[in-house]
């Protein structure tokens, strides 16, 4: 069964922390956490330099997330939907890409009926942002259609007070709801993980939480170093710590001896 759903039919909240390379996937997995999220913003920013998505074509997306498998060691990646999902045959082959790069599911926003026949071992977490616009009602009507459609969890953006919450769930009853802690969005506090998994809330999205903080502790040490001539005042992990991550060698294999008194 796929992992992703696996932590949807779970009756707790799972948070899923944003991963942006292996260093960052490594201490996700060190940290304990069940499941990564790979978002576009980070990608982008890694890359660039900067969080604009726009640019970040699926193919990018598949291409890095395949690097971070080696350190995964089976923790479940989730993954924003690049380019390439705008038509049917476009949608199903990024899909098929994204499955060989190791994703177990991916977050759309649209093409969740062709997805879920095509390729159905992944899992589809299909995203609405129709609240900025339209309202709860709009929201509602996309993750009625979404789920109608297959979708394995909604993901409502700009959702999640307790009252919207409560109407999510009594609309979609049994449909898992997935929310996104961005800090790239306003969103309303976030409410206790007991009560969330009591309104059918079963993943937490932190996409960029960890990105800004290495950004934030990169920039005091390069200005440190700029203003004093080291680091040393800059929290760092220690050395020590830092080779820790890297798992131990494997044992060189030993030559086989090769006999030298075989008949003829």
């Amino acid at each position: 069964m796929n992992a992703f759903r696996d932590l949807l039919s779970a009756g707790r909240v799972t948070h899923v922390p944003g991963v942006f390379d292996p260093l960052s996937a490594t201490l996700a997995v060190h940290a304990g956490h069940r499941a990564v999220y790979f978002a576009k913003a980070a990608v982008a920013s890694v890359m660039m330099g900067r969080p604009d998505v726009g640019f970040v074509p699926a193919t990018q997306l598949a291409d890095r997330a395949a690097t971070l498998g080696p350190v995964l060691g089976g923790t479940p990646l989730l993954a924003d939907a690049g380019s390439g999902f705008e038509t049917e045959q476009g949608a199903v082959w990024t899909a098929l890409s994204y499955q060989r790069a190791g994703i177990a599911g991916v977050v759309v926003t649209g093409m969740v009926a062709e997805l879920r026949a095509q390729v159905p071992d992944l899992a589809v977490v299909a995203r609405t942002n129709a609240y900025a616009a339209g309202g709860l009602d709009a929201v509602v009507e996309d993750c009625r259609r979404f789920a109608e459609l297959g979708a394995d969890a909604v993901l409502p953006a700009g959702v999640g007070t307790h009252g919207e919450l409560s109407l999510l769930q009594a609309t979609l009853p049994g449909v898992p709801l997935v929310l996104s802690r961005s800090e790239a969005a306003t969103t309303p506090p976030l409410l206790p993980d007991a009560r969330l998994a009591a309104l059918g809330v079963r993943l937490v999205l932190h996409p960029l939480a960890a990105l800004l903080a290495a950004a934030r502790s990169a920039s005091q040490a390069y200005r440190a170093i700029l203003a004093d001539g080291t680091a040393d005042t800059v929290e760092r992990m220690p050395w020590a710590a830092f080779t820790a991550l890297a798992p131990p060698p494997e044992p060189a294999s030993l030559p086989v001896p090769v006999p030298t008194n075989l008949d003829t």
